[in-house]
């Protein structure tokens, strides 16, 4: 396979460093303004799913830069677009209206619900929960936004714009910023409306799906107004930190549903259906409760004993392992990548198991660690870097010492 050409990956490499600027704003500020809107097992969670979703991000580079590039190629009906300003905006508001209708059939079919659901599972609203992505729903996105090749954008430019698209949408996932002024709010989408989106309270459900512009919401009928408090999350969730069982929850729920049919169209059409569909020979789900403030079930676990400090360095070496990943200056191959992509995940499902206590995550950490030094140190050439190398084996000498003293299990 060959590796991909620089520009197909570069955009999430220049806005990964703006992303936690922003984050340490945010995490500084409720500090200094004494506001408990940030928790550190979720944060540190939704941190790791953002970290494992980078790695997608360069497989759909590689469908961005065939597949669509083949469309451009053969299709196209302007033969040029260039990206001066006018055009720029054109294409920011083409991928934002196709996105509203994407995000808003996320909500509405089964399939697309089990890839965006993900996002939802957060119980809080803060900008580590923008980093909270599905690693499906980023390939799904990218079987919707291939009109715009037809019409003559480039793939580059395509995929460069969802990426900042996307930038847009993080910056919505706060509550430090209140209401805007009036002609801002009736016009864009801010974060008082995308706390509306987020919250499970019956009158906010499957409103504001718009990124950049709410006037789509408006337009189309699924606008509300923020007047009550916000109740973040969703119905039937994962109670767990684990990033495989957050991605992949709804999808298990519609297998075994499709599993227990017995018609075979009801097996296949169970995941093109409207939320809360059953098989016919299946009970129909009860109505939903409402989520409240009083009776909400926030996840809780207990975490192994000194885990933060050792969390918040496995962060660090996480971002360093992923820009190794996505970087278009890194010397890694294309399998160097894969291979970094699989460690990466490695990495944030240990994550969940240190925050639960899990009893594998000895001995998960400690084969982690023993694979990843050697691999760090070869794909890299540390060995040339005297330096580094040094940095490299005290950081992982000290993970082989912290994991075998505070991470036995006791039960």
């Amino acid at each position: 396979m060959e590796d991909l050409p620089v520009s197909t990956q570069n955009i999430y490499t220049l806005l990964t460093p703006l992303a936690l600027f922003f984050i340490v704003v945010e995490v500084g500020l409720c500090f200094y303004y004494k506001k408990n809107l940030i928790t550190f097992a979720e944060a540190i969670s939704n941190f790791g799913t953002a970290l494992g979703n980078q790695t997608v991000n360069v497989l759909v580079a590689a469908g961005v830069y065939v597949l669509y590039g083949y469309l451009w190629e053969n299709y196209r009906l302007i033969d040029h677009i260039p990206m001066n300003v006018p055009n720029f905006l054109l294409l920011l508001l083409g991928i934002d209206f196709i996105f509203y209708w994407v995000h808003r059939w996320g909500h509405e079919i089964n399939i697309l619900w089990a890839a965006h659901s993900p996002h939802h599972s957060a119980q809080e609203m803060n900008f580590f929960v923008a980093l909270r992505a599905s690693v499906t729903q980023r390939l799904f996105s990218f079987f919707f936004f291939w009109p715009l090749t037809i019409i003559g954008f480039q793939p580059f430019d395509i995929y460069m714009m969802t990426g900042i698209h996307l930038f847009i949408s993080f910056l919505h996932h706060t509550e430090l910023i209140p209401k805007l002024w009036r002609w801002v709010e009736f016009i864009f989408t801010t974060p008082s409306h995308h706390r509306v989106h987020h919250g499970v309270n019956f009158r906010y459900l499957d409103k504001n799906y718009g990124e950049f512009l709410i006037i789509w919401d408006r337009l189309f009928g699924s606008f509300e107004e923020e007047t009550d408090k916000v109740i973040y999350g969703m119905y039937g969730q994962a109670q767990t930190w684990n990033p495989i069982v957050i991605n992949f929850h709804y999808y298990s729920i519609l297998w075994k549903d499709a599993v227990a049919a017995t018609d075979w169209w009801d097996k296949i059409r169970i995941w093109f259906m409207p939320l809360g569909w059953r098989p016919a020979n299946l009970p129909p789900k009860p109505p939903l409760q409402e989520i409240t403030l009083q009776n909400q079930h926030r996840i809780s676990t207990v975490a192994f004993p000194r885990a933060k400090v050792y969390l918040i360095l496995s962060a660090i070496f996480g971002i360093v392992l992923m820009m190794l990943i996505i970087n278009p200056a890194s010397d890694w191959t294309t399998l160097q990548k894969m291979i970094g992509s699989g460690l990466l995940w490695h990495l944030i499902i240990n994550w969940s198991g240190i925050l639960e206590s899990k009893r594998w995550l000895l001995m998960s950490e400690i084969i982690r660690i023993l694979i990843t030094a050697p691999v760090l140190i070869l794909f890299t050439n540390l060995i040339d870097k005297p330096v580094w190398m040094a940095i490299s084996i005290v950081y992982h000498l000290y993970c082989v010492i912290w994991t075998l003293r505070f991470f036995r299990s006791k039960s």
